[in-house]
């Protein structure tokens, strides 16, 4: 039987709810596990007493925080023995997100990949602070940490991410651009059309997690990075189309092989040349292409 308690709790739940998977696919950079994490936030906020609650959306966030955290610190376990590299779920994203340039560029693949070299603790300060604008006695509370750790904690975090985000900040229409060169070049096998718009250092991922074919170590080079694709497209007999999307909050590519979806791929942009090409093939994490996901700040 429905309660005026779980009638309200379930109302602040919802009205949260999209703010609460950002928080937790911030931290995590898999959306089933944000999942996951929203599921164990709804179980101890339905047995807390309201009354007691001042800010409903704080309280929630630290609630999101504290299960993030614990599955975090799991998750880095997993990836230990994770075949190849480990690269974050793509999420296809509503034209909003695209709009709130900092929540784009906080979602992007670049830069949750910078995010997966902080330790979980400086990650959470990092997300709650530089992402959502939260004080640090909010953070504290979430952390269970001194506010006086906490800002510690944030500006060593802010120095680390600061030395490996994208050097500055990239228009859609510059990744656009640099993905619509990028796709006529491998439509074509123009190697030359290739190698002008990947930088001379560009960084090449894919996550397959042992289940599709993927590098399994990072290639780095243009003219390697270049050849790659023109050869393993090239063995490929099944018809290839690759089409422009929305993932992340950034403009993308997804690969089809006979129409059904096979590679997510995500790019970094810098200085117009294309200086990470993140290919995600795992078909585990695919799922959250359907459909768009909200994101919110």
């Amino acid at each position: 039987m429905r309660t005026e308690h779980t009638d309200t709790a379930t109302e602040a739940f919802v009205a949260h709810r999209n703010l609460l998977f950002t928080v937790a696919y911030e931290m995590l950079g898999s959306a089933a596990d944000a999942e996951d994490v929203l599921q164990e936030t709804w179980l101890r906020w339905a047995g807390v007493d309201l009354e007691t609650v001042r800010d409903r959306r704080a309280y929630l966030v630290r609630i999101t925080t504290r299960q993030a955290l614990t599955r975090l610190r799991a998750l880095g376990r997993r990836k230990e023995s994770y075949v190849g590299p480990w690269l974050p779920e793509p999420l296809l994203t509503a034209p909003d997100v695209a709009e709130d340039v900092e929540l784009a560029d906080s979602v992007s693949m670049a830069m949750l990949l910078v995010l997966e070299t902080l330790a979980p603790t400086e990650r959470a300060v990092f997300v709650l602070r530089e992402v959502f604008g939260l004080e640090y006695d909010e953070i504290a509370g979430a952390v269970d940490k001194r506010p006086a750790a906490v800002r510690q904690i944030a500006h060593r975090a802010r120095a680390h991410v600061a030395a490996r985000r994208p050097r500055g900040p990239v228009s859609p229409a510059e990744t656009r651009d640099a993905l619509d060169a990028f796709r006529r070049a491998v439509e074509t096998g123009d190697l030359q059309g290739l190698l002008d718009v990947l930088a001379p250092d560009v960084v090449l991922l894919g996550d397959g997690g042992g289940i599709k074919q993927a590098v399994l170590r990072p290639v780095v080079g243009a003219d390697k990075v270049a050849r790659l694709l023109q050869g393993g497209l090239g063995r490929l007999t099944a018809e290839v189309s690759l089409r422009p999307t929305e993932v992340n909050g950034r403009p993308a590519l997804t690969v089809r092989l006979d129409g059904v979806l096979d590679t997510v791929l995500a790019v970094r942009v810098d200085d117009g040349l294309i200086t990470g090409l993140y290919a995600v093939r795992n078909p585990e994490k695919l799922s959250y292409m359907r459909s768009e996901t909200a994101l919110r700040r």
